[in-house]
């Protein structure tokens, strides 16, 4: 039996041993081990969907998405450059992460229970919270979802936009009539091409194809019900949490470097001139919280200096300039209103 002298010593002994494996650098784990191997982040992304993936008529991509594979990139490899895009389809996206093809999954894809209990993979952060619309005709003149009695709806199979709309239809007796399609491009292409009195996905999915496909969008309008709660963000394969935690607090990042104003323009100025202890830490200033991630202590300021923050990215990709013109609304900031709030870097 012990006394309580050395009960005491045993627990203090413990809370020593604790402290000092928290300040333990973290071990590399097998996909930033390869990663740094083949010099590259091999990034799945959507096979097309302007403001979040899409590549130029000579293979640039750029879009919200593919700045998170840049981010990740210029904070692992010190180049955004280092990134191979795959373009998948929405029923080979879990496959290429599964079987290793990529690296991460960046993909406007849902996070939801059964994909992160099922697929073997993890959801790593919100980068954009959207919802399932529908788009119609203007001539059409419905107004409303609840409208769509018995009407055709172009969807994209092995989605959760399939199965969200059965859902609406069935809880609202509306007996809509799917019409399924295995690629997103055979699914607008038949909405366009009035084979479905309307077309469903995310909304913000919906301003993308009418910005991008349609011969006049003026023509179409999104009805304004969300039939869904759609968290979009990247994920990544289970059993490798070092890499987990990479992808994860590069979004925080952009995030927390948003919140404190740390900018593309001057996060160079700010390693050196800011006072803040926040900003120090995050760009490396004082405390190395790479070291806990396999980085080096500039990781931050690298995937900051490549995309700039979360609300740089979204202006330019997404937002009311940009050429899908989208709110920023609950994409806000948690202290202006919106859902997006980073965990601390520290």
């Amino acid at each position: 039996m012990f006394n309580f002298t050395q009960k005491r010593g045993l627990l203090a002994l413990a809370a020593a041993g604790f402290a000092l494996a928290a300040a333990l650098p973290a071990h590399a784990g097998k996909t930033l081990d390869a990663v740094k191997a083949r010099g590259q982040v091999v990034c799945g992304v959507n096979t097309g969907l302007a403001g979040f993936s899409a590549a130029d008529s000579s293979g640039n991509w750029s879009g919200l998405d593919v700045d998170m594979c840049k981010a990740v990139a210029a904070a692992v490899l010190s180049d955004a450059s280092k990134v191979k895009y795959v373009p998948l389809n929405a029923q080979q996206r879990f496959t290429a992460l599964q079987s290793g093809e990529i690296d991460m999954l960046s993909r406007n894809t849902t996070f939801t229970l059964t994909r992160d209990a099922s697929l073997g993979l993890h959801q790593t952060a919100v980068t954009y919270y959207d919802g399932q619309g529908f788009m119609v005709p203007v001539k059409s003149k419905i107004k409303s979802a609840k409208q769509l009695k018995g009407q055709t709806v172009c969807v994209q199979s092995g989605t959760t936009t399939e199965k969200n709309l059965t859902d609406f239809s069935r809880a609202n007796k509306l007996n809509i009539k799917p019409v399924v399609f295995e690629k997103v491009e055979a699914a607008t292409g038949a909405y366009f091409s009035g084979r479905c009195i309307a077309y469903t996905t995310d909304a913000s999915g919906l301003a993308s194809v009418r910005n991008k496909e349609a011969k006049v969008p003026a023509e179409h309008v999104i009805l304004p019900e969300l039939i869904s709660k759609e968290p979009l963000g990247p994920m990544v394969r289970r059993g490798d949490d070092e890499w987990f935690a990479i992808v994860k607090w590069v979004i925080y990042g952009l995030l927390e470097a948003e919140e404190y104003g740390v900018t593309k323009a001057n996060v160079d100025q700010l390693k050196t001139s800011s006072t803040d202890p926040v900003v120090q830490r995050m760009l490396g200033a004082t405390e190395d919280t790479g070291k806990l991630l396999g980085l080096d202590k500039e990781w931050m300021a690298r995937a900051i200096k490549a995309t700039g923050n979360y609300g740089e990215s979204f202006e330019t990709n997404v937002g009311p300039k940009s050429p899908l013109g989208l709110p920023r609304g609950v994409n806000n900031l948690w202290n202006k209103g919106g859902l997006m709030y980073a965990y601390p870097i520290r």
